[in-house]
């Protein structure tokens, strides 16, 4: 995938991190996922469509709540992971771009989109996706910011990063800021699109990492393991971050901002 306001409009492609996107990148905290539920989403008789699915993590751990999940991604290794992943959940996930998702008309209680709505047309994916939500129906878009200027360990984690990938624009992340329509300008809502804002918050969480963990966290971001970096850069950055977390304690904390924008259908 290539796109001009992502990373200087070089390729990347999650499904080349997709093991260790499994491993390391199922870290959003319980209380992230409870803001969903006090939502009122991902209830009992629900029929929730999660775009951009990844491994599946939100259907994963939501789907015990008794919603029922379809879960889509455009990459056939993070679909295969999340099948695997998934194996004896009643949980259905496909292949496809989420612009080209297609299901019948008011299938849909609600939809997610977490930490992949940037990569998202909306112009294409809004019209569509309200059409296949009910009259009632919500759109929740999600996601979970580190804050380098609270964390040392971040920020020499970014760091050495951009000293590999220097186009990489997923660094200096900060807390989000509201538009006069209350959406997080960070997402960024064009009207007219079939949808109107509902509500919109943010509240800082923190995630425990241990240096291991942390360390497989950076590979499989978007800067590193999903990059079009060659081999031999990214065994290079991994040497060094190893050695950079050496003189960092065993486990620690990073502080993260957890967003939500949740739109409701237009009547």
């Amino acid at each position: 995938m290539k796109l001009k306001h992502i990373d200087g409009g070089n390729a990347f492609d999650w499904g080349k991190t997709s093991d260790d996107y499994a491993k390391y990148r199922d870290i959003y905290p319980d209380a992230f996922y409870q803001k969903i539920l006090d939502l009122g989403l991902c209830k009992e008789g629900q029929r929730i469509l999660d775009l951009g699915t990844g491994t599946g993590v939100l259907p994963r751990h939501l789907a015990k709540h008794g919603a029922k999940f379809v879960g889509i991604d455009i990459s056939e290794n993070q679909v295969t992971q999340a099948r695997k992943l998934s194996e004896g959940m009643d949980i259905e996930y496909f292949v496809s771009p989420a612009e080209e998702a297609r299901f019948p008309d008011c299938t849909f209680d609600g939809a997610l989109a977490c930490q992949c709505f940037t990569y998202f047309n909306q112009e294409l994916l809004l019209p569509r996706l309200s059409r296949m939500l009910k009259d009632d129906g919500r759109f929740c878009i999600m996601s979970l910011i580190w804050l380098p200027a609270e964390s040392t360990i971040l920020a020499g984690s970014e760091a050495l990063v951009l000293k590999y990938n220097p186009s990489w624009n997923g660094a200096g992340c900060t807390r989000p800021t509201f538009a006069s329509n209350g959406t997080q300008t960070e997402f960024n809502i064009g009207a007219s699109l079939g949808f109107e804002v509902d509500t919109a918050f943010s509240f800082d969480i923190p995630v425990s990492f241990t240096r291991e963990s942390w360390h497989g966290r950076m590979k499989a971001c978007r800067g590193i393991g999903a990059s079009s970096l060659a081999p031999e850069l990214i065994a290079a950055f991994e040497k060094d971050h190893l050695q950079f977390l050496e003189g960092h304690p065993e486990s620690f904390e990073v502080l993260h901002s957890a967003n939500f924008c949740v739109l409701r259908k237009s009547p």
